[in-house]
């Protein structure tokens, strides 16, 4: 069984031009670049949140990623 960890990033933190009105195409496009970097996540939008789970184990390269780009 593979632990499962989870990111959760406040909507209105999202940089430009991610913090737009429509959090699912926000979620959509996190989901996807983190694919892009080799991370298989699943992103979503929730409440006023974007959450994001992803296997423990990369937990690292994703937090890279998102602190790269200004969301953590």
């Amino acid at each position: 069984m593979t632990a499962i960890s989870t990111i959760r990033i406040d909507c209105d933190a999202l940089p430009d031009p991610l913090n737009l009105k429509a959090p699912d195409a926000a979620a959509r496009m996190i989901a996807a670049a983190l694919r892009d970097e080799g991370v298989e996540a699943e992103a979503s939008h929730v409440t006023s949140q974007i959450r994001i789970e992803l296997p423990t184990s990369q937990l690292v390269a994703a937090s890279t990623m998102l602190a790269s780009l200004q969301m953590i």
